[in-house]
């Protein structure tokens, strides 16, 4: 059973105008228990305006929405209390790019905070504060003040403090956009850890495809409103269908980066260069050798990149074919025959038409 069911769930702003944009259209999105899910897009692909429907943050313009087994929106109407919302709203959990602390109260007092409609005691509420620093690794810090701390160690305030009522799901808005390449690494592995011990099913909306690629068992991809593919991450990644997912995929936007300097000129008929994205524990030899003995063709290698797929070792290469155009058919087919995924390239590195 899914934990987040969302239905052809729509989302309208109406402007000044008159005139209606639509930041999501009739969306489909399951997520597991125990799933740390990414959704990604570039901005304005309406990926945030998505999840906040998931704890009526934004109440959709239609479909349905049912949230731990309990019925939020039905065919666009909210069918639970404004009471009951807000006791499922608690076992809902955020961070944010900006971490909302306030700046005049400890660390421990920001944390405290949001357990002030608790029925603690007064000795229950401070230990259970002190367990979420702890789980943070920040309980050395409680009295120090949001200024006195690095922007990663406020967001793990702004974690633990997201943690305290004990919520099933933990959303988080591109949580590490303003944060250094180590502190968001850090975060990042966090919210693995904290996924693992607690069971917590994590929603990661972001725009860096390294940020999924380091944590998420699955991924959907958003653009102009819409998820244009979704699924399990390797998958996902070994086989996109879409353009924009292919573009994420392997470093794409490297090789771009890579082609452009290399100015190859026009690639004509006797010359093509392709992206191949596989997972190293499946290829045991060298395509390029295996392509020249098999074909008699030239292939030279113009990138390669390794890096890991939560955890798994997946490999991009990109490859420059020379050989007339029955030559290339044939590097195409036994390209085609191993265990990669394959993308025809033009001269700059975009998808060939």
């Amino acid at each position: 059973m899914s934990i987040i069911n969302l239905e052809n769930v729509t989302v309208d702003f109406k402007q000044k105008k008159g005139n209606v944009v639509k930041a999501v259209q009739d969306v489909d999105l399951q997520v597991e228990k125990g799933d740390i899910y990414g959704v990604v897009g570039f901005s304005g692909a309406g990926k945030s305006t998505l999840v906040r429907t998931v704890n009526l943050l934004q109440k959709p313009t239609s479909g349905s929405i049912e949230i731990n087994g309990t019925q939020f929106i039905k065919d666009g109407k909210q069918v639970i209390s404004n009471k009951d919302l807000q006791l499922e709203r608690r076992k809902i959990g955020m961070i944010f790019q900006h971490f909302n602390l306030l700046n005049e109260t400890t660390v421990f007092d920001n944390v405290a905070f949001a357990l002030k409609h608790s029925k603690l005691s007064d000795d229950e509420l401070e230990k259970r504060t002190l367990e979420l620093l702890d789980l943070v690794d920040l309980k050395d810090k409680a009295d120090f003040y949001p200024a006195e701390l690095s922007g990663g160690q406020q967001q793990r305030v702004a974690i633990a403090r997201a943690l305290a009522n004990k919520p099933d799901i933990l959303i988080s808005d591109e949580a590490t956009s303003a944060l250094d390449p180590q502190n968001t690494v850090q975060i990042l592995d966090l919210l693995k850890s904290l996924n693992q011990k607690l069971r917590l099913t994590v929603i990661l909306i972001t725009h860096e495809m390294d940020a999924v690629k380091r944590i998420c068992t699955k991924v959907a991809v958003m653009e102009h409103g819409v998820i244009i593919e979704k699924g399990d991450l390797k998958q996902i990644f070994l086989h996109p269908k879409e353009e924009l997912t292919k573009r994420f995929v392997g470093g794409s936007l490297e090789t771009i980066s890579t082609l452009e300097s290399l100015n190859l000129g026009t690639l004509g008929d006797n010359k093509a260069v392709y992206q191949l994205v596989y997972s190293i524990a499946n290829v045991t030899k060298s395509i390029i050798i295996e392509l020249y003995k098999e074909i008699g063709v030239e292939a030279s290698m113009l990138y390669g990149n390794v890096e890991l797929l939560n955890g798994e070792a997946i490999g991009t290469l990109v490859v420059e074919v020379k050989g007339d155009p029955e030559k290339q058919k044939q590097a195409q087919e036994f390209l085609n025959k191993q265990d990669v995924t394959l993308t025809r390239l033009d001269e700059k590195g975009r998808l060939y038409d």
